[in-house]
């Protein structure tokens, strides 16, 4: 068995073997096989796709590439697909502690042109994400809640991996998706888990149908390892909220734990927040709705917020963000149409807020903060984006080109569109 014919054998179409795929994958993670041969391995997955089969053998052995937690504690984990502007996590974390749901939330870094929950919370001076493991389940004890990143011994085959994908244009492939998020969300320790599942064009499923097919594959592979496991499918056609940029996204994060979020945001946080204390308090969703609700108005869950910080070491009144900045104005009146958060999030990429390689340094100060939405009414010359920059500038027509205009009246977008479980299969 070598390296070259299991890339052959995939380039062709066929379906690798348990042992094919377990050479592959553990054979990279201890260096006997580089970067390029992994590279082309990742294409050809990429380009012929995986049986089921497949998708649950590559899961399985990226879950046991190392250690399995169990924290001897009930808990639920939720994950994002990942979006342009999506900080969901800073918010719904603390504020379902702050509803006693334990969240012990193992997040990534940016991944292509979306933004990571890590590089976002690394913006906060000071907080730290790698802390041990006897740290993270104190804190969950004490406080209910961490925020950290990828454990050095837990599935390090999908961090190499996931690290290769970003500059290898193999980011938005199903399978490589699947076994991605499963495994680590199955190494984690939760017994329940909920996907935010981003369809969009800022999102790595363009469309519905195949969103619908990375939902499938991850219940049934949650459900295979005894964890209830939810998708809800919800629209990243614009981005989500106004901010865009690990420091923007964080202050607004605060703010809509302060119940001054933008709409769209709260609505999510709302949905998703109910499911996840309904699931964990066996309770009716109107029930865990009045609760998130409730918890929202009154700041609760920015007080845990603000526990979590300290724990982990950051200041949460230091979060510096580029005194550089400039307005772009609206060329015209109307209605925006469109916005297109694939470009959006590529610029701010391009600004410095994200990584072309591997070892890029991110800007956490720089990125962009919307002031109309998709549907919202525009006059010439009102304010559209603010930017903020620093080293790198952009040029104004590549922001124009990010909005679409209409004469008339624009509905506001749907933004869930499905919650699908094992049951709906």
């Amino acid at each position: 068995m070598n390296i070259l014919e299991i890339i052959e054998k995939k380039t062709k179409g066929e379906e690798l073997t348990k042992e094919e795929l377990n050479y592959a994958i553990m054979g990279y993670v201890n260096d006997e096989i580089p970067d390029y041969q992994m590279s082309s391995f990742l294409m050809a997955v990429y380009l012929k796709g995986m049986t089921d089969k497949e998708t649950i053998d590559l899961t399985d052995i990226m879950l046991h590439s190392g250690k399995v937690l169990d924290f001897g504690f009930d808990s639920i984990d939720k994950h994002s697909t990942g979006g342009v502007g999506d900080k969901t996590t800073i918010v719904l974390a603390p504020l379902m502690a702050a509803l006693d749901v334990k969240m012990l939330k193992m997040s990534g870094r940016g991944l292509g042109h979306t933004g990571g929950t890590i590089d976002k919370l690394e913006a906060i001076s000071g907080f730290q994400t790698n802390i041990s493991l006897e740290e993270v389940q104190k804190q969950v004890e004490d406080i209910g809640v961490a925020i950290v990143s990828q454990m050095g011994g837990l599935c390090p085959a999908d961090k190499k991996l996931y690290a290769l994908r970003d500059v290898t244009g193999t980011v938005a492939s199903i399978p490589l998706i699947a076994s991605s998020i499963m495994s680590k969300k199955l190494a984690s320790g939760a017994s329940k888990i909920i996907i935010d599942l981003k369809v969009g064009n800022g999102a790595l499923m363009t469309n519905l149908e195949d969103a619908k097919e990375l939902a499938r594959i991850m219940v049934n592979i949650g459900h295979l390892n005894g964890k209830e496991t939810i998708c809800v499918l919800t629209n990243m056609d614009e981005p989500l909220g106004n901010a865009i940029g690990n420091s923007l996204e964080v202050l607004e994060a605060i703010d809509t734990l302060k119940g001054n979020g933008p709409k769209d945001l709260n609505e999510l946080v709302i949905n998703l927040g109910s499911l996840m204390l309904s699931l964990d308090k066996n309770m009716p969703i109107e029930e865990a709705i009045e609760y998130v609700e409730n918890a929202l108005e009154k700041g609760l869950g920015y007080e845990k917020l603000v526990e979590m910080v300290a724990y982990q070491h950051g200041d949460i009144d230091n979060i510096p963000v580029s005194s550089k900045k400039f307005d772009i104005k609206a060329y015209q009146s109307g209605y925006i149409k469109s916005i297109n958060a694939l470009k959006l999030g590529e610029l701010a990429r391009k600004l410095g807020a994200g990584r072309f390689a591997k070892d890029d340094v991110i800007d956490q100060t720089v990125g962009f903060v919307l002031h109309k939405k998709v549907g919202d009414k525009v006059l010439k010359d009102e304010v559209l984006i603010t930017v903020y920059y620093n080293e790198k500038d952009l040029p104004l027509s590549d922001i124009f080109d990010c909005f679409e205009y209409s004469d008339e009246e624009i509905s506001k977008p749907t933004l869930i569109y499905e919650i699908i479980k094992k049951e709906n299969l």
